[in-house]
């Protein structure tokens, strides 16, 4: 069979752009590092490892986790928008990072925009309403704003630290129902308990799975979740819409994504293959019982999704005043 010379040229010519093509159809042919920007033993950090075996299992490539804490994820977010964007380095990052941070710190070493490929949604984690109950005789949100309104010098509430979700939707929550306020943060849930208790702390809107032990002891009451639809795990507990507090679903939620410049059919295949997974009913439970609810997303919902929450996230920021140093 004979080819013509303008044939040859044809061929010769598409070659360099087959090549990319063939090398992005056979990711992963390596392992993936997946960057995690807090501790170890966390629910990030934990969820993290849940979707990484996952995704090993799938794709036939380890998933390696590897943590890069501190700054409140900023130091993982700098190291991801700088790796190289190949498809081997990606990043479970924080909603509060990419969103709040950029709000409440004087800089960030990022540009949410314009340094990040979004993959896909990956989960959501349930706050709730909590009060201690030694201290606080409410048994319902409506009755705690009463109770509020009428306490001397006002309540005070809990957080892990200034500009954290934690901190935003409580200052939210009693700017909302007009109560004296005073925000007193901690280190975590581990030092907020304890204050809680010892009942110089009133309040946290705090996360769920941090809460589940002194809420089923009787120590602590669950008046609400932030959730648009009640816990399983807590089927008795209403959400704050139930409770009287529209629009309030403010819980903490995690993404993957990679550096900008990373190809966009990696991102799909990996978007695809996480949703995927996370059908699975049996994985739906496992993941309640840590205190997640698995979510999901194309790259572009999860870009709207981003774009959703901002204006939100940016009046909580303005009502709180709050500035992280």
């Amino acid at each position: 069979m004979m080819f013509s010379r303008r044939s040859l040229l044809a061929v010769s010519m598409t070659a360099p752009l087959a090549a990319p093509a063939l090398a992005q159809g056979a990711w992963p042919n390596k392992p993936v590092r997946v960057l995690v920007g807090f501790p170890p033993g966390g629910s990030l950090d934990v969820m993290t490892r849940l979707a990484a075996e996952q995704m090993s299992q799938r794709l036939g490539q380890s998933f390696v986790v590897e943590t890069r804490s501190g700054a409140s994820g900023n130091i993982a977010a700098e190291a991801l928008a700088r790796a190289t964007p190949d498809g081997y380095t990606i990043g479970t990052v924080s909603m509060h990072t990419v969103v709040i941070n950029p709000m409440v710190f004087p800089s960030v070493p990022f540009d949410a925009a314009r340094d990040f490929q979004w993959i896909s949604a990956m989960w959501d984690l349930p706050n709730v309403f909590a009060v201690p109950a030694q201290h606080v005789p409410a048994r319902t949100v409506q009755e705690f704003v009463a109770w509020g309104r009428e306490r001397r010098g006002g309540v005070s509430f809990g957080s892990s630290g200034t500009g954290t979700t934690i901190h935003l939707s409580g200052a939210y929550f009693l700017a909302r129902a007009g109560i004296q306020g005073v925000h007193v943060p901690f280190r975590g849930a581990a030092q907020t308990i304890p204050a809680m208790l010892g009942g110089d702390v009133q309040l946290a809107i705090d996360n769920l799975a941090s809460y589940m032990g002194v809420i089923q002891n009787g120590t602590m009451r669950a008046l609400a979740v932030t959730m648009p639809e009640r816990w399983p795990a807590l089927p008795e507990v209403p959400t704050m819409a139930e409770a009287g507090v529209p629009d309030f679903n403010v819980s903490p939620w995690h993404m993957w994504a990679g550096p900008a410049g990373m190809p966009r059919e990696i991102a799909e295949k990996l978007s695809a293959e996480i949703r995927v997974a996370w059908a699975d009913p049996a994985l739906q439970q496992r993941a309640i019982g840590m205190g997640a609810r698995l979510t999901g997303s194309t790259p572009a919902e999860l870009a709207a999704r981003l774009d959703r929450e901002k204006p939100r996230w940016a009046e909580m920021v303005r009502i709180s005043g709050a500035q992280a140093g």
